[in-house]
């Protein structure tokens, strides 16, 4: 009987140790120490998506962040779900949302069956007031990443209007 349940202990520390792991190459996370993390991991919640099926649709209104465990997600915008981006796992979407209210810019749909971590922005809020250091941490670490993804926008419109100086005709 000790057996069984040792064997049930290990496959959960398994699994949290892979979650910790995927936590800590999220630059939103990557800095914090153990206990920070486990207050983390303790606001999160785990979602299933099956294929298809959409996480989110474009202009609605932004709850949260999301992390991909496993799976597939496409970002997509426009009614033709024009394809922006695959994302899959380890990678993070959404963050913009933990910051503003603004309804979303595109929409997000499970290529395939997806195991997600969500950390919404009402909790990311009482993390803030029941401790500021670390919510402030969190908050700097997501300006930096919100940060680091528009200097990449820029770059990809800077390319984009060169090309099209280069070659008026086919712009």
């Amino acid at each position: 009987m000790n057996r069984i349940w040792e064997n049930i202990f290990k496959l959960r520390q398994k699994a949290s140790d892979e979650i910790d792991a995927i936590l800590l190459k999220i630059p939103v996370f990557q800095d914090l120490n153990n206990r920070e993390l486990k207050k983390i991991k303790r606001i999160l919640h785990q979602r299933e998506y099956r294929s298809n099926e959409i996480i989110f649709k474009e202009g609605d209104i932004g709850l949260g962040m999301y992390i991909i465990l496993g799976g597939e997600v496409q970002i997509v915008c426009g009614p033709d779900n024009h394809v922006l981006t695959e994302l899959c796992g380890g990678d993070f979407f959404g963050e913009l949302s933990l910051l503003d209210d603004a309804p979303r810019s595109a929409a997000a749909i499970a290529k395939s069956p997806c195991v997600m971590l969500c950390f919404f922005k009402p909790e990311l809020i009482d993390l803030i007031s029941r401790d500021p250091q670390l919510g402030c941490k969190i908050l700097f670490r997501l300006a930096w990443v919100i940060g680091e993804r528009l200097k990449s926008t820029n770059e990809q419109l800077k390319e984009i209007s060169c090309l099209r100086q280069q070659d008026p005709i086919s712009a």
